[in-house]
């Protein structure tokens, strides 16, 4: 049985669904409501409500449930809650991180998979980047800077304890259930605006989107496959993985992705010229787990278009 915290979010979803295809029973831990949400109700999904800090609440779980794998993507990053003191906060992300670490010790759990994020390589890179990319250790942002810091934490205890943590580096995901809009890249408010016949509003976006900008895109189904092998895995070589799609892709061709759906979408963006790109090399992901990535974008867009016109909102 997998434990998924955050698996009612976004990419735990669809994480969740990529265990139960591949014949496991999961166990969603989520701070609010108990229950499984609808979405997932047609899977061997069992809910439990607790808070990562609660370090009781979390080993009365394996109490429940004999969990043999973890799969950790819920995080509360000080900043997110404008009434609590900065320093508090970050204790409390620290300590809700190293609680899982301590359930998966008494639970005996071997190995954790653990979400870390594209946004820890930074700004100025070109080309592909590897997992041993050397990585700055200048503030940026919370994410990425706890992150860090929580990638090496788990190469500590990865070495101290008999867990081994293994952080999954996630890039750009888009698909069913997805943030809308991002504020980090404009390809899900693109879709949404398409399958429902509207001007996408691109105002609330970090910077200004244009055609060239690229990210490393991963659809959100391909994502939780992902996570789902390296927890899986029989045996895994490195402890440092990137999740993507092994390319960059631009503003550009996930307007012409998604023209191939819906051939009315005619939004042009402004140019900014030749840009550099990055995307993120998946070598180590393909070598130890058979990872392929099985939506490119145009495949992507269809399905996020059939989702959102079948009635769901993002």
């Amino acid at each position: 049985m997998i434990l998924v915290t955050g698996g009612a979010g976004f990419i735990g979803s669809h994480t969740i669904r990529a265990l139960a295809e591949a014949g496991q029973e999961c166990v969603l831990l989520q701070r609010r409501a108990p229950e499984v949400p609808a979405h997932l109700a047609d899977l061997p999904v069992h809910a439990v409500r607790a808070d990562i800090a609660d370090l009781d609440a979390l080993l009365a779980v394996g109490k429940q449930y004999p969990v043999k794998g973890i799969v950790h993507l819920a995080v509360t990053l000080p900043g997110s809650d404008d009434d609590t003191d900065p320093i508090d906060a970050s204790a409390r992300t620290l300590e809700g991180y190293l609680n899982i670490v301590r359930a998966a010790q008494a639970w005996g759990v071997s190995r954790i998979v653990a979400a870390s994020t594209i946004g820890v390589y930074g700004f100025g890179n070109v080309g592909a980047l590897t997992e041993d990319t050397p990585l700055s250790l200048g503030y940026t942002h919370a994410i990425p800077t706890f992150k860090k810091i929580f990638e090496l934490l788990a190469g500590h205890l990865s070495a101290v304890t008999d867990v081994t943590i293994v952080n999954a580096r996630i890039s750009g995901i888009w698909g069913p259930g997805g943030h809308l809009p991002d504020p980090f890249f404009a390809t899900s408010t693109l879709v949404h605006a398409a399958a429902h016949h509207t001007d996408p509003d691109l105002s609330g976006f970090m910077a200004p989107p244009h055609a060239e900008d690229a990210l490393d895109l991963l659809y959100a189904k391909d994502a939780g496959r992902a996570l789902a092998l390296l927890q899986l895995a029989d045996e895994l070589h490195r402890t440092t993985y990137n999740v993507a799609s092994g390319r960059a892709t631009s503003n550009a061709e996930v307007i012409t992705a998604i023209r191939s759906v819906e051939p009315n979408f005619q939004l042009e963006l402004p140019s900014a010229g030749d840009r550099p790109q990055t995307w993120l090399d998946i070598t180590r992901l393909r070598e130890d787990t058979g990872f392929e990535p099985q939506y490119d974008t145009a495949a992507g867009a269809a399905d996020y278009i059939a989702w959102l016109r079948a009635g769901n909102k993002r």
